[in-house]
């Protein structure tokens, strides 16, 4: 019999069914639920348990694990009466690994505390590679003691894992990654579209740069989308505008100004509305090609 705590895992979708599969391989006892039936064949597949609601995933669980898109999916599956808050057991960890708002953060670990449940806030950063891999960045918002608790749980799923503060500090620190990940994007592709306009041999030139200041783990993981064209979704465009759009609010809450990044965010919202929400951020490239005249 394990003595790992038992885990319930919500949402499995780009990040969330390898992260789940990475918990499987370490030994935990992982029960999930997402509202695609494959996702869920894809868990069974890999030694995990199939839920057939939320409040079947978390009954039992000690820790309750959700990737969602956004603050508002995160608010379905925490409140009401079918909710996690309703269901987990007192005592039980809610550790909530979406990308949201700081104050959804704060505001669910609020409302989880009047039910004695404890709550992370724990964003990550490394993509569907990095999750893959379990290597992520995972930056935790909440407690010490909670943070303590969790963390052989993100060692199974990540390589850099920090505190940041109190309830919230994880998602503000993630609206700070995204916004350092968007404007590198989007300098990359600018380099790319004038390196090939130039007649340069864009493998060797990208090679050279990624070997100094210029090199970057963006340039890394991304060199062969852009090398190829392949913007299948690591990504999408549609979660990093979400992305933007929090960064961007938080920072005019706090008064800091954020003047290239509220461009790369109209750049990102402008691809977006051009049809290719659903690619790779690093098809920020699309955008840079049909401003320098391509038909993309």
């Amino acid at each position: 019999m394990s003595t790992l705590p038992k885990i319930a895992w919500i949402g499995l979708g780009i990040m969330g069914s390898p992260m789940s599969e990475n918990l499987v391989k370490a030994g935990y006892d992982v029960t999930g639920f997402t509202l695609e039936q494959d996702k869920l064949d894809r868990l069974t597949a890999a030694g995990g348990t199939a839920a057939g609601s939320i409040a079947d995933a978390v009954r039992d669980a000690d820790v309750v694990i959700t990737m969602v898109p956004a603050s508002p999916q995160v608010e379905a599956i925490a409140y009401g009466p079918d909710g996690i808050l309703e269901n987990a057991r007192s005592g039980a960890l809610l550790i909530d690994m979406s990308s949201i708002t700081p104050q959804t953060s704060v505001d669910l670990a609020k409302a989880a505390g009047d039910k004695g449940i404890r709550v992370l806030d724990a964003p990550v950063s490394g993509g569907e590679a990095g999750a893959v891999e379990a290597v992520l960045s995972i930056m935790v918002g909440g407690e010490q003691a909670d943070f303590d608790a969790a963390r052989p749980v993100f060692e199974a799923l990540g390589r850099t894992i920090v505190l940041c503060g109190p309830h919230g500090s994880g998602q503000t620190v993630k609206a700070a990654n995204q916004l350092i990940v968007a404007v590198n994007i989007q300098a990359c592709a600018e380099a790319v579209v004038f390196l090939e306009k130039s007649g340069v041999d864009l493998t060797a030139a990208l090679d050279v740069l990624n070997g100094g200041l210029a090199g970057s783990t963006v340039l890394t993981r991304k060199k062969d989308n852009f090398l190829s064209r392949d913007f299948r979704p690591g990504f999408r465009i549609d979660l990093h505008h979400k992305d933007m759009g929090i960064v961007t609010d938080a920072a005019r809450n706090v008064g800091a100004a954020l003047p290239v990044g509220a461009v790369v965010a109209q750049l990102v919202a402008s691809l977006r509305a051009q049809g290719d929400g659903g690619l790779d951020h690093s098809a920020l490239l699309r955008a840079v090609e049909r401003l320098s005249g391509a038909q993309v």
